[in-house]
């Protein structure tokens, strides 16, 4: 019988492809060579980023990373470029991983995407170089220096801005003046037209010049007059002014004497104070501009956003709820003298205070049975407004953790080159240096440094190899299961 060496099978794709020893940690993988060459611009895939891994002595790549990252980052070259994150690996370190290895930034993306982030959109930017600047200084406050001090001289001045308009409304700050009434009566009211020699109006004044100069700026270096006009903070910036200028106008018309029948004045002083009181309220609007400068702010924004079905839901309750109770008190009440409660939309105000657990006391039951309805109602509230909160609260969660995550993922900068053990001692410390990019030199002086440590390997290996010939002359070594045997001639 014929020994067994001298079989000689059909050979198939595998039998000549090499493979890989990978060990990550102590624990070792192994994959054919093609596998990794799939995507040769990530770190595995190409021999010249991987080689600065390798050890001759054991013939393997060595990695001193996370192991069970490393099974889905195999599974990435396996598969083609399917990246799933294992159960067991926390979201930071994964994505740790993924830099590491350089899978490149489609992967990463596509990873975030199945992790629940939300993809941003990309913001363009203005192809004038001036413009750019500008837009840079007053709409990323992160992007530099000098758009942070302008993002903070905003916020004083807003901060100022509201200030101002609740100092004003105190009584030793009012002024006075007499208005004509319709019967040929005077009466002493409060002057909505402020003075222009009012500290408060110099003040309100220096606040609008900085939030026009603001406005117009980025309006003219927006690289889109359409998409800024439709952005609603924008819109807010915009409300925030427009009450200045009408009350601008109202005090420069007010400076001109001009003589009108007494009548026509007590017609018209009524409706013009309420326009000027609504368009002096209108100025509270700018709180809202403090949300561009708040990420707090932007995610609460976003909570109600997601949340608005629930918050419907909330309202639909209440409003069931207020009906019935108010319908219900009314009712108990109708037999008692002292009753609050003279109709059913009377009651709507003490139904709705008392579902919302406030309970101001200016009406309430005091029948025995109008007692218990009350009682009912609070239950009833109690339980109406509890049931949708735990959602709203999961949702703020979740863009909280997301933006918390995001900020981390963004600001943390990995070091490719943490451990190379089997790199020459001035290779090794100049790819420290500069981890990022590497020059034709390096890899020369690479390469030299790692030939005088495989050179002993590689006689080893012919030795042993001659010595199994002579043991064995029919045997081929092409059909032994050595890892990677040749390994090292076209790989290194």
């Amino acid at each position: 019988m014929p020994p067994l060496c001298n079989f000689e099978p059909i050979p198939h794709d595998h039998d000549y492809c090499e493979r890989v020893v990978i060990n990550v940690s102590g624990l070792r993988f192994e994959t054919q060579l093609r596998t990794l060459n799939q995507f040769p611009d990530t770190l595995l895939g190409d021999p010249a980023r991987r080689i600065r891994y390798f050890d001759p002595l054991r013939n393997e790549y060595f990695f001193d990373r996370n192991r069970p990252s490393f099974d889905a980052i195999l599974y990435y070259y396996q598969s083609g470029g399917r990246l799933r994150r294992p159960v067991n690996v926390p979201l930071d370190v994964f994505a740790e991983e993924i830099k590491f290895y350089e899978l490149g930034e489609m992967a990463f993306n596509k990873f975030r995407e199945d992790e629940g982030f939300i993809k941003e959109e990309e913001r363009p930017l203005p192809k004038h170089e001036l413009k750019r600047k500008l837009w840079l200084l007053f709409e990323y406050p992160e992007s530099s220096q000098g758009a942070r001090v302008i993002a903070i001289v905003s916020v004083v001045v807003i901060l100022l801005s509201i200030f101002i308009f609740c100092l004003e409304t105190l009584p030793e700050f009012k002024h006075y003046r007499l208005y004509n009434t319709t019967n040929n009566m005077t009466r002493v009211m409060e002057d909505e037209v402020p003075r222009t020699t009012d500290p408060f109006f110099i003040i309100e004044t220096c606040c609008i010049i900085w939030f026009t100069f603001e406005l117009l700026v980025r309006f003219l270096a927006c690289p889109s007059k359409v998409a800024f006009c439709r952005d609603a903070m924008n819109s807010i910036d915009l409300m925030a002014i427009i009450p200045y200028f009408i009350t601008l106008a109202t005090v420069v018309s007010g400076q001109r004497p001009q003589e009108r029948p007494a009548n026509e004045r007590g017609n018209n002083q009524a409706m013009s104070l309420a326009i000027l009181r609504v368009i002096r309220l209108v100025r509270v609007f700018r709180i809202f501009k403090l949300s561009r400068h708040s990420k707090g702010l932007q995610i609460l924004g976003r909570t109600l956003k997601a949340s608005m079905r629930e918050l419907g839901l909330l309202i639909f309750f209440l409003f069931i709820g207020v009906i019935l109770f108010s319908s219900a008190v009314y009712y108990a009440e109708a037999d008692s003298e002292r009753s609050f409660f003279k109709s059913i939309p009377d009651a709507f105000w003490w139904a709705v205070v008392t579902m919302t657990t406030v309970g101001y006391g200016d009406m309430r039951p005091v029948g025995v049975w109008g007692k218990l309805v009350g009682s009912l109602c609070a239950i009833a509230g109690v339980l109406t407004i509890a049931l949708p909160v735990p959602v709203i609260v999961s949702n703020f969660n979740y863009f909280y953790h997301r933006e918390t995550d995001q900020e981390e993922m963004q600001s943390q900068n990995f070091n490719h080159v943490t451990s190379c053990p089997y790199l020459p001692g001035t290779v090794g410390a100049k790819l420290k240096r500069d981890s990022v990019s590497e020059s034709a030199s390096d890899i020369m002086e690479l390469e030299e440094g790692m030939l005088l440590s495989v050179e002993n390997h590689h006689v080893q290996l012919g030795n042993y190899h001659q010595q199994l010939q002579q043991k064995k002359p029919n045997c081929n070594p092409l059909h032994n299961n050595n890892i990677n045997a040749v390994s090292i001639e076209t790989d290194v």
